[in-house]
This record gives structure tokens, C-alpha cells and sequence, in this order.
């Protein structure tokens, strides 16, 4: 039997980022500054800070350098920092590497979220995975990641961060199907389904799924076993389907916490100016701007 401890986590970092454009030419849409800190960072930080101890980043071709540079020590950088005696950006440096063990894995065709998963197995190496995407970025100080690995240790199979959009909003996402009788409004709920982007008034509940995931060992084979849906795509809400329909446990973690979505650019906006309020440095200073701006008028 497959151990319910989780140490490993997949991040997928293989897409083009073109709402990014131009941006995203030259550099990794996942390592844009949320202030001064990236976006995959913050996703390998609240990994590591539930005990997952390896990390692996699906990424294509272009992107390893630059992602494996940021997560690897610079010792000249170091070496300059320390002679000048700046301890706080020395420890800002240093802390990338020293958060958990990264791996890197190429998905060379992009073809889904399902497919990128898939592109674990190697080093899932029959262990439970943690999937963290990284537009989805939680508020580090409020917790997912932690009550949906309690949740696995508790009832193993597959567990989902979920969020409530309510019911204007459910047909822009997958959505889950509560277990006959659960209390959707309740912090775990038992799942038998899942819908992708259902119509308002055919939606079987408002719990939309959150770009968090903790997968048995099982997935994989379910991945090999799905066919390309839309575009050609492996989807992993296929996958988990068919592991639901073959009687594996699911179940759903409701997050009523912060989330800060950076998955394009008015929200990435919205997100660093989220964060910048409350950056120990700049927000005080940003806050008091922030007050007494005022639009300039124009075109």
C-alpha cells in the first residue's frame, strides 16, 4: 500500500505565457516579480512549508535555464552581498535554493494539465503527488495545501482545493458533484463527479476547483488510459473521473482564505498591488501613494 505521507510536489511551468507577450519572450511568465518575489516561488514556499521536501518543475526547453538560475546559488552574487555586509538580500538569495529539492522534467508538446502531470511519473516513483498550479497563489497566511494533506492521510485517494464562486460564476470553471447528502457548505466535502464549465442553471453545485491538487500513485495510470479531449489535450479532470467512477475515495477542501490569481494581466495587476501593501519594505510608503492617487486625466 502506498504511503499517505506526501514529500513530492509538481508544479507544471511548461506554458508560453503569451497573454504575457512580449514579456514572456525572453522570460519564464512564472518568474514575473509579484513585488520582488516570483510566482514560483511562493508555490515552492507553501510546499515546503507543509513538508513537502522535492519539487518538480515541468517545464519546455526554454524555460529550465532561466527557472533552474533563480532556484540555484550564485556564488559571485553571494560572495558581493556578503562583502558589503547586506545580510537581508543575501538571505533573499539563498532562500530559493534552500526551500526543497528541485527536479526538472520537459513536456516538449504541451497538451493539457493531464498531460503535464503525466510527465511525473518518473519521479512520483509510486508515491502520492502534491499539484500546485502557479497562477493560483495562496495567501501565506492562510493554508490549502496543509488541510488537503490531512485530508489524504485521513481518507487517501484523490483530494481537490475547491473555492465557492457562487453561481454566476461556476460556468467559467471545472466544478465538482457533492456525495448524496454532503454539506457543500462545510470545509470537506465528499465528491462523486466533476463537470467542466457547466451551463449557470445546470450546475450541480458553486464549488469551482482551485488550482490544488494531492493525487494517489493510481493517477498515472488513469492519464495513460485518457484519451485527448478538446484541443488534443489530456485533461486531469478526465483522469480523476475515471479513478472516481472506479470507486476511488474523492473528496474536497473548501478554501475560504485569500487567493491571489495571477493567471493574466489584470489580475496579476491586482496581485502585485495586493501584495505590495503589505511588503515589510514599500508598504507603508505604497499604501500612503496609494491614498492620495489620483488619475491623471487624458485619452
Amino acid at each position: 500500500m502506498a504511503s499517505r505521507t506526501v514529500t513530492k510536489a509538481l508544479v507544471p511551468a511548461a506554458g508560453r505565457g503569451t497573454r504575457f507577450l512580449p514579456f514572456t519572450k525572453a522570460v519564464p511568465k512564472e518568474l514575473a516579480p509579484l513585488v520582488t518575489t516570483p510566482a514560483l516561488e511562493f508555490v515552492v514556499s507553501e510546499a515546503a512549508s507543509v513538508g513537502i521536501t522535492d519539487v518538480l518543475f515541468v517545464v519546455n526547453d526554454e524555460k529550465q535555464a532561466p527557472i533552474a538560475a533563480y532556484f540555484s546559488p550564485h556564488e559571485d552574487l553571494a560572495a558581493a552581498l556578503e562583502k558589503k555586509g547586506d545580510e537581508k538580500a543575501l538571505a533573499s538569495i539563498r532562500r530559493p535554493e534552500e526551500l526543497a529539492r528541485i527536479a526538472y522534467t520537459h513536456q516538449t508538446d504541451p497538451r493539457g494539465l493531464g498531460h503535464a502531470i503525466g510527465c511525473g511519473a518518473e519521479f512520483a516513483a509510486g508515491e502520492p503527488l502534491a499539484v500546485l498550479l502557479p497562477d493560483d497563489l495562496v495567501d501565506d497566511r492562510d493554508s490549502l495545501l496543509g488541510p488537503m494533506l490531512d485530508v489524504y492521510a485521513e481518507y487517501g485517494g484523490i483530494v481537490i482545493g475547491l473555492l465557492d464562486v457562487g453561481i454566476d460564476n461556476i460556468s467559467k470553471y471545472g466544478c465538482v458533484v457533492p456525495a448524496e447528502g454532503a454539506d457543500p457548505s462545510a470545509d470537506v466535502v465528499p465528491l462523486v463527479d466533476m463537470v467542466e464549465k457547466p451551463k449557470a442553471e445546470e450546475a450541480p453545485s458553486t464549488l469551482a476547483i482551485l488550482g490544488r491538487y494531492v493525487l494517489p500513485p493510481e493517477i498515472f495510470a488513469a492519464l495513460h488510459e485518457t484519451d485527448p479531449g478538446a484541443g488534443g489535450e489530456i485533461q486531469i479532470t478526465d483522469a480523476m473521473q475515471r479513478l472516481i467512477h472506479g470507486g476511488t475515495p474523492a473528496h474536497g477542501v473548501v478554501f475560504r482564505g485569500r487567493r491571489y490569481d495571477t493567471g493574466d494581466r489584470l489580475d496579476y495587476v491586482k496581485a502585485v498591488v495586493q501584495l505590495a501593501v503589505r511588503h515589510p519594505d514599500i508598504g507603508a510608503d505604497f499604501r500612503a501613494w496609494l491614498g492620495d492617487y489620483e488619475p491623471e486625466g487624458g485619452d
